[in-house]
């Protein structure tokens, strides 16, 4: 019988990644959304053509769910998870997992207290949606890192610099097509931490994942192209018990209010005999060696339906395969969050502003209102 799925949080995420995965499974169905926006809520269930519809939580929740994923903002994904944890049933939360450790700490002990529903015991599933795991290319660069094919990984460059939807929309282009705003996409994402809180973690989780090896310290740096607290331009250093050296580099003002858009990802291991190349904008995947330069097939770097697959594994044999365990999702939160408020303490300059820097986005443009 197929497991029942879930979903808390009807956003852009559920909408492209987690639903259409979850429908693609063989053995999940994609049972009900709960979102406390009405409008959204009916808009997702009638193009999704999802069973059931909820804005309580605790209808949702008692209405014979096999498993929840939790595709909410992440302020609320602490409330999210306890409510789940009550029931007894197994989470997939998006990342990152929590807003501190303390919330994190306290989002594990539940679900680990929690008692299971068919009465075994206690201790209920709780996973992290770190889908770039899942990518094909990202499991090929662990198959390699792990047979030695470069030998010893010393340097990994992560890098995925993007503009976050842009500095400025128009929230009405055809009754006002001279009048912009503040895109409240980027601006939610920058103040709940900022690009390296927010993207970066999937950087910091592949270079843990893939190396096996533990961040045993890291420093941070970062620059403010816009006026938040947060940085919207950061780098973070890391040094792994191994003796690998990570750099994630991650940007939200990378052309944000420039009139064409365009990104910079990659991901570059070098080894001792060798390096691997994976660079997005060019569809490049590259096994470089002194004997050969193998081009490898290139995917893209999210994979949400494999993730799912191994989800649904999870339920029915208890085998988390791939999955990110809430420990080690907790891990990555932590030091991206700590090393952001590191370069926060550390700011020199000029520090938030009223108004938004930068009012040149179109001729005739309005300024955007004020930030908080």
């Amino acid at each position: 019988m197929d497991k029942k799925i879930g979903l808390m949080g009807g956003g852009v995420v559920a909408d492209y990644g987690h639903i259409p995965a979850i429908k693609y499974i063989p053995g999940l169905e994609m049972r009900a959304l709960f979102d406390p926006d009405t409008a959204r809520l009916a808009d997702m269930v009638r193009r999704h053509e999802i069973p059931e519809a909820f804005s309580d939580q605790d209808a949702f929740l008692d209405s014979g769910l096999d498993a929840v994923g939790i595709t909410s903002p992440a302020p609320v994904h602490k409330a999210n998870v306890l409510a789940a944890a009550e029931r007894g049933l197994p989470v997939l939360c998006e990342k990152p997992l929590a807003m501190d450790e303390e919330e994190g700490r306290e989002m594990i002990a539940a679900m680990a207290s929690a008692k299971r529903r068919d009465g075994s015991g206690t201790g209920v599933p709780l996973y992290v949606g770190f889908c770039y795991r899942f990518s094909k290319s990202a499991l090929e660069i662990k198959r390699l890192v792990d047979e030695g094919a470069i030998g010893q990984v010393r340097t990994l460059r992560l890098i995925y610099n993007w503009d976050c939807h842009g500095k400025w929309y128009r929230p009405d282009p055809e009754g006002r097509p001279d009048h912009w705003a503040v895109d409240p996409r980027r601006a939610g994402r920058m103040a709940e931490g900022g690009p390296m809180v927010d993207c970066g973690t999937h950087q910091i989780d592949l270079a843990r994942w893939w190396l096996g090896s533990e961040v045993e310290r890291y420093t941070a740096a970062a620059s403010w192209v816009d006026e938040y607290e947060a940085p919207d331009h950061m780098w973070v250093h890391m040094d792994h018990a191994c003796g690998a050296h990570t750099m994630v580099e991650m940007s939200y003002s990378y052309g944000h209010t420039t009139r064409d858009k365009f990104s910079d990802f990659r991901y570059e291991l070098i080894g001792t005999d060798g390096m691997i190349h994976y660079h997005r904008e060019g569809s490049r995947f590259q096994l470089r060696t002194d004997q050969e330069t193998r081009h490898l097939e290139y995917h893209h770097e999210k994979n949400f339906a494999e993730m799912y697959r191994d989800f649904g594994r999870l339920l029915e044999t208890g085998d988390p395969g791939n999955l990110t365990t809430a420990e080690d999702a907790l891990r990555v939160t932590e030091i991206a969050r700590t090393a952001t408020e590191q370069a926060i303490a550390e700011r020199i300059g000029p520090k938030a502003a009223t108004t938004p820097p930068s009012t040149r986005m179109a001729p005739n443009l309005e300024p955007g209102p004020a930030l908080d």
